[in-house]
């Protein structure tokens, strides 16, 4: 990456930290609702609970570039 005009030291900060931000958001919706729907249907509640990590996290990280 090194030598681009895109991102010139390579490194991505912004995309991790907002995708973090996003993700935090996130789980503190789905994760008590995860939980309880857990106690009912236990792989739709795991699939609720992994949600800000499986999608939200990545999709936000990955689309800002820097």
């Amino acid at each position: 990456m090194c030598g681009t005009t895109d991102n010139p030291c390579g490194c991505k900060v912004v995309g991790p930290t907002v995708g973090f931000l996003a993700f935090a958001a996130a789980a503190l919706v789905e994760w008590p609702l995860g939980a309880f729907v857990f106690l009912f249907r236990h792989s739709k509640g795991r699939r609720i609970m992994a949600h800000p990590t499986a999608v939200v996290y990545r999709a936000v990280s990955n689309s800002i570039p820097i």
